[in-house]
């Protein structure tokens, strides 16, 4: 049982939400803020005071007056018309997020929606009915119009939704649902359908699955250090101190935690090698400044995952109803676009350090790291895959923000794109996944050619840990297998718990 206090949830209650399937209950406290934001819904009706999306019609037909016996009508038509997106449906756990960041929204007070509209999304969350919401058909402008109008429709008896992976009606998801159809009242299509829950959804499923490939990207890193025998000195505290970079100080600080012991540096201190490529030693600059933007990013998202984000707002206190601006996922599009340069700069880091693995000119190893290269390609065609998994992430780290397209006949005449901008992260961490798998594999593989020397405790878990799947690579073989165990072995996150370096991000 997850207790819902709306606008308080912290960063693990939304890993908690997207990655359990939880029971969720809302805490009694907010009921009155809820009724009184509806109680003020329906005086305004009764004195027939114009109100935008509650008795006019939205968008360019905001000058529209709706009569008071099509007001209902109106927020079923708004459901039934905004139903027009497209492309595959979003996964079940971002949906079930999506769920509970609407119903966090919703239950704050400031969206004049019912009790009872709430606890039928309560329903479906803890029913585990999914809507089936197509990923593509918003430009996270007046909020992700499109696809909440699909969570939405599944309410009034309309659309599909998924239950233990099967897709089934609308009409069987209610009566699992112990539910019928709703009848909305005058806002709740408007309350639902605005909002940035699906961009923000999307995004926060993105920043976990990016805080596990930069947690991988650093272990491997360090991996990679001790395999091409490089120099311990750049990570050495004082030179990121006098910096004064808080993310590139820490990364040098987890260097140092996964380096410490290590017999490799000593086996070559007297080598002529003066300094090495910056793929090596500038790892906690870079990184670092990932580091610093994500937990920057980390901090917009909670803000809009706890946020009051549809239109218009009802503060029931002052009797005010305020139309205002708050659907407009601006802070998720540039959220998400420092995100997609990050992952492609982890990415691009972790290729370079292939590349150097596989010369023989700076490696001093077999080329391609095999033996006999010539009758055996080794890794040869691997750094190809990653060359080509990094360039892809290149095209999709131009920022979607500064796309603008008007809608709505001008009305909406600036855009975000968030939604877009949140989606492709998914993409671009299957494709850094790959790549960091590629270099674990690498670097393991160097290790093999170094020995009998040691890496540290912590590095020979991870080594150990990656040969127990992929045996070394004695000669060549169908690599595809190989790639795909070390990818699911980045994107498990197994390597975090024997490096001893799970609780970075607090």
């Amino acid at each position: 049982m997850f207790s819902l206090n709306p606008g308080q949830l912290t960063f693990s209650d939304l890993r908690e939400l997207l990655n359990k399937k939880t029971t969720l209950k809302l805490n009694d406290a907010c009921h009155s803020a809820i009724h009184a934001s509806e109680k003020l819904i329906i005086s305004l009706i009764q004195k027939n005071k114009p109100v935008y999306g509650i008795n006019t019609g939205f968008g360019a037909l905001a000058h529209s007056r709706i009569s008071a016996q099509d007001l209902n009508q109106l927020q079923h038509n708004l459901i039934l018309s905004h139903a027009a997106g497209t492309g595959e449906y979003l996964n079940d756990d971002i949906v079930r997020l999506i769920l509970a960041l609407k119903i966090n929204s919703l239950a704050r007070g400031y969206s004049g929606v019912s009790m009872k509209t709430i606890d039928a999304l309560i329903r479906l969350y803890n029913k585990k009915i999914y809507p089936c919401i197509p990923c593509q058909g918003s430009v996270g402008a007046s909020g992700d119009l499109a696809p909440l109008a699909y969570l939405s429709a599944l309410l009034i008896g309309q659309g599909q939704a998924r239950h233990h992976d099967k897709i089934i009606s609308a009409e069987k998801a209610l009566e699992i649902a112990e539910l019928k159809p709703l009848g909305l009242g005058p806002k709740e299509g408007l309350a639902l359908l605005n909002g940035t829950q699906v961009s923000t959804a999307i995004a926060i499923d993105a920043w976990f699955k990016i805080e596990t490939t930069f947690h991988n990207a650093i272990i491997t890193g360090a991996l990679s250090v001790d395999a091409m025998r490089a120099s311990h000195t750049p990570f050495d505290e004082r030179i990121h101190a006098i910096r004064g970079q808080a993310g590139q100080i820490e990364v040098a600080r987890l260097f140092r935690l996964l380096l410490k012991g290590s017999e490799i540096p000593q086996a070559h201190r007297d080598c002529d090698k003066v300094q090495d490529p910056y793929s090596l030693r500038c790892q906690p600059q870079v990184m670092g400044a990932c580091l610093s933007h994500l937990l920057y990013t980390q901090s917009i998202l909670l803000a809009e995952a706890n946020g009051v984000t549809d239109n218009p707002l009802i503060f029931s206190e002052e009797e005010e109803v305020l139309s205002g601006g708050n659907f407009h996922a601006e802070p998720i599009a540039l959220a998400a676009d420092a995100l997609a340069v990050c992952i492609a700069e982890i990415a691009s880091l972790s290729e370079r350090r292939i590349a150097l693995m596989i010369d023989p000119h700076f490696s001093q190893l077999p080329a391609f790291l095999v033996n006999n290269p010539g009758i055996n390609s080794g890794f040869m065609i691997a750094q190809v895959t990653a060359a080509a998994l990094v360039s892809e992430n290149k095209s999709l780290a131009h920022p979607a923000s500064v796309d603008n397209i008007p809608t709505s006949l001008g009305q909406e005449d600036h855009v975000s794109m968030a939604t877009y901008a949140a989606r492709r992260l998914l993409s671009m961490t299957e494709n850094a996944a790959a790549v960091i798998g590629i270099e674990l594999l690498a670097a393991c593989q160097a290790l093999d050619l170094i020995r009998p020397l040691k890496t540290s405790a912590s590095l020979e878990k991870v080594y150990e840990l990656v040969r127990e799947k992929v045996s070394y690579y004695e000669h060549d073989r169908f690599f595809s297998d190989d790639i795909a165990q070390a990818k699911a072995i980045v994107q498990s996150g197994e390597l975090l718990v024997d490096a001893d370096y799970s609780n970075f991000f607090k």
